[in-house]
């Protein structure tokens, strides 16, 4: 218990530096909550309470977020996430008309959340994936039930689950070869719609199911042989409704085929000649009109045809179309009883109209900021009193993946949805100041004469700029002295500020989009450039992000042979390559030569694509990772013409070894101190090499990790270690920094109290290197002031090893994407960065409390205390809330943190992104080099006026009383 509290004790005093003051929320970092791009199947309006009218919006995005906004503010009520990670896509929403609950199903699992509160109702999870999910609007009970379509090794199974309970009602099995595609119900009925045939070459088969006991009434077969390729080619199924439809398009998009559910017939219809894409929007209501309408887009414009089906002849009539308009266009249907409603959205307004008539009930023109080019949207149609008019509000995606709502002709909210899913991260430079060093850097390579009158010329041309600087003196002044309390005028736009905190982060998400915010303006957008856009299903692969300050650009490149190098200032793409599976590339590399710093893309057979070492020249060992795990140093060598892949040295790993993590280097990383002074003043030196590595492989089989520490340039492994009883279906992650490493994991523990228990729970190791176990001893390379790892010393022969001291601490959860603060010279203490999946949550771990060095077994001495920091080893981390440097926020989805030093050496900027995007200031040793906020210059300022107004009265006095003196001792 004492050792907890000593622990408890050490991290809580430590985390008075990691703190985020109550102050600094909102103005040191900033968050964007996302839910993620709303999908057009799994977005609506619902009322979560049945007696008021008051809805809410809600989503189960294409990241497997499912999450509540309130439309009137574009504010996130609550928001879960079903999937773990980043999805592309899928899954399943639905709401029961005037119940307080929404279901989801994504994967093998069916979910009930509170619809208000996002509270989980109830889980159930089935070996089988889901295919379709719907709500029984009607059943033989009053309550709502739900129907869950699944696929378990080629046979299908519908469920029906208890709507409040989550139980099994009834099920309903074919074993067959036959695809299950989705479920429909009507007023009598039950439908499961499975793809019939083979692949490429399918039709459709209807089993009908009596809904009380799911047994089988009947099934049809729907079509023709080979009308429906695959599933994607089934673009509607009703559900609910009086007269519930299928439909699909013949594979040259030439006609529509219509099946009503129930009968034995289908109907087909033109679509124009040059159709593009074919939607279905229909109400799914048991009370609404059997009434759908079908949205056509061309290669010009789009339009729509509204379709009427009687229930007595089951025909299908067409009854009306509205016109061709230019762009994408989008249209949603909702109901209220039996009316239902079509929302047009166009480029230059928003409409609605009746299913019964082509006469537009209500009409808002878009005003000039509030045109987009609409991608899908849903709808919520409110008839005013009176009944004449309608209150209209559209939640639209737009092509520039933003989440808007248009209400009354104008933007309500924008939520920037697109930022989520974000897939590779790098810093870079604010621009401007980079010019004026070019300009410097080009008036040094010139005679002096012209170096003169240049200057003079810029200078002269920089005055326009004065009148500007010396209006602002005052309000400068007042800022510095207030802190920032009076602000009459404020620079505007991308500026580097004095401290170094106003940066930019570009990021890249899976959709193949890139964005770019300005750290220093609460992470505003500054530009977002579709790159390489996506098709549904697929997802960009960044193997290799990089940015030149000097030229102002960043380079990335796909895993699919995607190139572009793109200004950081505004986005414009210099230079693209769409994908080319040809020119596939498995990894990137960073390459300095000659003061920069370039990628080298590696094909599969992991050598450079391309002809990207046409005019370069490398002389470098990298480090390559082939497909069956194994570890190489290789170099690339031309030979006329050939690039020929030399291998240098080999890791290989042990049979049933795959590579769990990989950690490098961070490409800053400055050495302040060479070495560690310890408590009797002696000093242990650090092993410090730039060319290492650390590796973690796991043998699940035998649930043990490895690590290794390996020098690059060798090949040479410097230091292993075996962790038993590790589960290698969790997270397993590692980061390197300075002269020491860790990986974070969930393994087995034996406590180091004496009684050897053995725990399992998520651990963290820490490792530390010296150059030798004994203080004041460089090891066997002594004072020398060079070496090579290629030339052995004398004693002992061969590569001289580190010595390791390791120690591990066990958590409460587990820990993931691990990384390291960064400082500008690195004289600040580091820490540790880690994601807490479970807590949501960005986790800042001082040296300090993971210092291998801390006694075990023993009481620190004083002047362990003083030189070190040390307290006694505790093997437990208490996860303090002062700790996190998300505080109070909820931060979902995170698959990588990123840090840069600032110009202070005191902060540290990081950004975490995945689904959210957080970004903050972080000060791990104190803000020791800025004056705080909270700092009094007001009164720091009046007493050093009343010291000089003190000066100037009493130096008269002093300098009489002098002179008096200097004449008594004449008298």
């Amino acid at each position: 218990m004492r050792r907890s509290l000593q622990s408890a004790l050490l991290l809580g005093l430590s985390s008075l530096v990691a703190a985020v003051f109550k102050d600094e929320v909102g103005q040191i970092d900033f968050h964007h909550a996302l839910v993620g791009l709303p999908q057009s199947e799994t977005t609506f309006f619902h009322r979560p309470k049945k007696d008021e009218k008051a809805s809410l919006l809600y989503t189960l995005s294409d990241v497997g977020v499912l999450g509540a906004v309130n439309p009137n503010s574009g504010a996130l009520v609550w928001r879960q996430q079903i999937f773990p990670g980043i999805s592309h896509g899928g899954g399943h929403l639905r709401a029961p008309e005037g119940e307080n609950w929404v279901i989801a199903a994504y994967g093998q699992q069916v979910q009930s959340w509170a619809a208000l509160s996002g509270r989980n109702l109830w889980q159930t999870e089935f070996n089988g994936q889901v295919k379709d999910l719907e709500v029984m609007e009607l059943t033989e009970s009053a309550r709502k039930d739900v129907l869950v379509l699944f696929e378990e090794d080629g046979v299908t199974v519908l469920r029906r689950l208890h709507g409040v309970l989550g139980t099994v009602v009834w099920e309903f099995r074919e074993v067959s070869k036959d695809i299950p595609l989705q479920v429909s119900t009507s007023l009598s009925n039950v439908y499961v719609i499975n793809l019939h045939g083979s692949p490429s070459s399918y039709s459709l088969k209807v089993t009908s199911l009596e809904p009380a006991t799911g047994g089988r009434v009947d099934h049809m077969i729907v079509g023709t042989k080979g009308d429906v390729q695959g599933p994607q080619d089934v673009m509607f199924v009703g559900a609910n409704s009086a007269a519930p439809i299928l439909a699909w398009a013949s594979n040259d998009l030439a006609k529509l085929n219509v099946h009503i559910l129930g009968t034995k017939s289908k109907q087909e219809f033109a679509l124009p000649a040059d159709t593009v894409s074919v939607n279905i929007h229909a109400p799914h209501l048991t009370q609404s009109q059997p009434h759908f309408l079908v949205h056509t887009r061309t290669s010009t414009g789009n339009k729509g045809e509204v379709f009427h089906t009687d229930l007595k002849s089951g025909q299908i009539t067409k009854a009306y179309e509205l016109p061709l308009l230019p762009g994408l266009g989008a249209f949603s249907t909702s109901s209220d009883g039996a009316n239902v409603y079509f929302t047009r959205v166009t480029e230059d307004e928003v409409l609605v109209v009746s299913s019964d008539s082509h006469s537009v009930l209500a009409r808002d023109p878009l005003k000039s900021d509030a045109r987009v080019e609409a991608v899908h949207a849903v709808s919520e149609v409110i008839k005013k009193a009176g009944g004449k008019e309608f209150a209209i509000r559209s939640a639209t995606v737009t092509k520039s993946q933003e989440w808007v709502l248009i209400r009354n002709g104008q933007i309500d909210w924008t939520r920037s949805e697109g930022l989520s899913g974000a897939v590779a991260a790098a810093w870079a430079e604010i621009p401007e100041a980079e010019n004026l060093a070019k300009v410097l850097a080009e008036e040094a390579h010139t005679n002096p004469w012209d170096a003169y009158v240049h200057r003079l010329t810029r200078h002269i041309n920089d005055l326009q700029y004065l009148p500007d600087y010396l209006a602002n003196i005052p309000n400068r002044i007042i800022e510095s002295v207030t802190g920032g309390a009076v602000v009459v005028s404020k620079t505007t736009g991308l500026h580097r500020d004095s401290f170094g905190f106003n940066k930019i982060i570009i990021l890249a998400t899976h959709r193949g989009r890139f964005y770019a915010l300005d750290t220093g303006n609460h992470g505003e957008i500054v530009w977002s450039a579709e790159v390489f856009p996506q098709a549904p299903g697929s997802a960009l692969d960044v193997k290799g992000i990089l940015v030149d300050d000097s030229e102002g650009t960043v380079t990335v490149r796909g895993a699919n042979g995607e190139y572009a190098v793109i200004k950081v200032a505004d986005g414009h793409v210099v230079e693209s390559q769409y994908g080319d599976h040809l020119a596939a590339v498995s990894a990137t590399a960073v390459i300095e030569s000659e003061g920069s710093k370039w990628l080298l893309p590696l094909g599969k057979d992991r050598k450079p694509t391309g002809d990207v070492l046409k005019d370069r020249t490398l002389d470098q060992t990298i480090v390559i990772r082939e497909e069956d795990d194994s570890i190489k140093g290789v170099k690339f060598v031309n030979e006329d013409g050939q690039i020929v892949k030399n291998e240098i040295w080999q890791l290989q790993l042990l049979p049933g070894q795959k590579i769990a993590s990989i950690a490098k280097l961070p490409a800053h990383d400055p050495i302040a101190s060479i070495g560690r002074v310890l408590g009797d003043r002696s000093v242990n030196y650090k092993y410090l090499n730039p060319n290492i590595v650390v590796v973690a492989a796991i043998d699940s089989a035998a649930s043990t990790l490895s690590v290794h520490l390996l020098d690059t340039v060798t090949g040479q492994l410097l230091a292993s270690q075996v962790h038993d009883g590790v589960d290698g279906d969790k997270d397993i992650s590692c980061t390197i920094s300075e002269n020491w490493y860790s990986c974070a994991f969930f393994g087995q523990y034996i406590l180091n109290d004496g009684t050897d228990r053995e725990i399992k729970g998520y651990q963290i190791v820490v490792s530390d290197l010296y150059e030798s176990p004994s203080p004041n001893d460089r090891g066997p390379l002594g004072d020398a002031e060079t070496f090579s790892p290629l030339d052995p010393v004398d004693t002992p022969t061969g590569v001289p090893l580190p010595w390791v001291v390791s120690q591990t601490w066990i958590l409460s959860e587990p820990l993931n994407n691990l990384s390291v603060t960064q400082t500008r010279q690195g004289i600040s203490s580091r820490q540790l960065l880690a994601y807490l999946p479970e807590s949501h949550a960005i986790l800042g771990i001082t040296r300090h409390g993971i210092d291998p060095r801390r006694p075990v077994g023993r009481d620190p001495s004083a002047a362990e205390i003083e030189a070190e920091g040390l307290a006694k080893y505790s093997p437990a981390i208490f996860i303090d809330g002062r700790n996190l440097l998300t505080h109070e926020r909820d931060i979902v989805g995170v698959r990588g943190i990123v840090t840069t030093p600032a110009v202070v050496e005191s902060t540290t900027l990081l950004v975490a992104y995945g689904i959210d995007i957080f970004g903050t200031q972080n000060s791990p040793s104190g803000m020791f080099d800025i004056l705080d906020k909270g700092f009094n210059k007001i009164t720091l300022l009046a007493t050093v006026l009343a010291l000089t107004w003190g000066v100037v009265l009493l130096a008269p006095m002093v300098r009489r009383k002098q002179i008096n003196r200097k004449w008594e001792a004449f008298l």
